[in-house]
């Protein structure tokens, strides 16, 4: 089905066709910022022999080559990355990078698990050569910790020791199975994402939050609608493997609207983790520190930078409205794209995807979702009908 043409609305009119790559909303003072995405391809670095070093450090070492040698401003910017690195690695522990070369590889005893029985050294430590990224992981089979830093971005960490201790999980029995089926999400739709229940609880499903295949939090909800999330956990969206490298990203109120839209054949979707506010802020935007309320946009904007069009999918409710409209803020109201769920009688309309998937099917989800409109003129519609 081809896609609507793309305008931008300024405030008042419709004054321009958008281009496939342009900035972002004017009005906002931190905003994300599209960029064209260049791919750069290099030949395979060549790796050296195994050093030990007199601080006992093991380390395998990669050769340096031409290309990685920098001029000085480049260098100057590092300087700044690199700090903000050593910071994020004391938040997480791991103040290892003054006796640790950037470029190699360390076996160094993990501060988790202290090398388990065997007090062996147990956690691969690497800097990346140009010091804009840390990654680590501990081998011990009890311990596991693992994770990411990347400066300006985000901590990526897996392992119970991380956010204490996380309620043990298991795949969905045939209880929780049905539950789905009667919702027309899919067994295979619920293994791909890797949807569990935790363990001796039949009627608590966990929806887990991943990043690069690792779990990074996880959501609880009983059938009759609670829910719960672990403390301590990055807020982040849910699905966020599946926008990896989308150039359009849908936005959903719920993990299983993400998984409703997985049914009609739409994979480039997430689920904000939270609930919706009940109105929109007249206030400015806050600063991203304080952005608590948000903070899962400012944790994916890597992913959410790429795209140039984002279709929001929020409930057909004042909280939906209020969520939708609060997402355009941060995310840019010119690149922004309203659903209008389809009517259900002559008053109402169906309320989310999950609820036009049963209804409808998943072909009229799918029609619905690519039947969007700029959220400008989402608004004036609405409001016109009102009047």
């Amino acid at each position: 089905m081809p896609l609507p043409s793309r305008t931008i609305l300024h405030q008042d009119s419709i004054t321009a066709i958008i281009p496939s790559v342009y900035s972002l909303n004017p009005f906002t003072s931190h905003q994300f910022k599209v960029q064209p995405l260049i791919y750069l391809a290099s030949a395979a670095k060549p790796i050296s022999r195994i050093s030990l070093y007199n601080n006992g450090f093991r380390s395998i070492s990669q050769r340096k080559t031409g290309a990685e040698f920098k001029d000085k401003n480049h260098e100057q910017e590092e300087s700044s990355d690199y700090s903000e690195l050593k910071q994020k690695l004391d938040e997480v522990g791991l103040n290892y990078y003054n006796s640790c070369s950037p470029g190699q590889y360390h076996l160094l005893f993990c501060p988790k698990c202290k090398g388990g029985r065997s007090s062996a050294r147990s956690l691969s430590f690497h800097i990346t050569l140009d010091r804009t990224s840390a990654i680590w992981r501990c081998f011990t089979a009890e311990c596991g910790w693992a994770g990411q830093v990347i400066p300006g971005s985000w901590t990526n960490i897996s392992g119970d020791n991380q956010f204490g201790k996380r309620q043990k999980l298991q795949p969905l029995g045939d209880e929780l199975i049905a539950y789905f089926a009667g919702r027309m999400i899919s067994k295979q739709t619920l293994e791909k994402n890797c949807v569990m229940q935790v363990a001796g609880q039949k009627d608590i499903i966990a929806f887990t939050y991943r990043r690069n295949g690792i779990i990074v939090g996880c959501k609880y909800r009983t059938m009759d609608k609670s829910f719960w999330q672990e403390k301590g956990t990055e807020k982040t969206l849910y699905g966020l493997d599946d926008i990896k490298e989308a150039d359009e990203v849908i936005i959903v109120e719920g993990e299983i609207d993400k998984l409703s839209l997985e049914e009609a054949g739409i994979s480039n979707c997430v689920s904000v983790p939270a609930g919706a506010p009940q109105t929109v802020s007249i206030k400015e935007l806050p600063t991203l520190e304080k952005d608590t309320g948000f903070q899962y946009i400012w944790n994916c904007k890597k992913y959410l930078n790429k795209a140039s069009r984002i279709i929001i999918a929020t409930d057909a409710d004042v909280s939906g409205d209020a969520l939708a409209e609060e997402l355009a803020r941060r995310l840019g109201r010119e690149r922004c794209w309203r659903v209008h769920w389809p009517k259900k009688d002559e008053i109402n309309c169906f309320k989310d995807a999950n609820e036009v998937l049963m209804n409808l099917g998943p072909n009229a989800l799918r029609e619905t979702i690519y039947s969007m409109q700029l959220h400008h003129m989402y608004l004036f519609n609405e409001t016109i009908q009102g009047v």
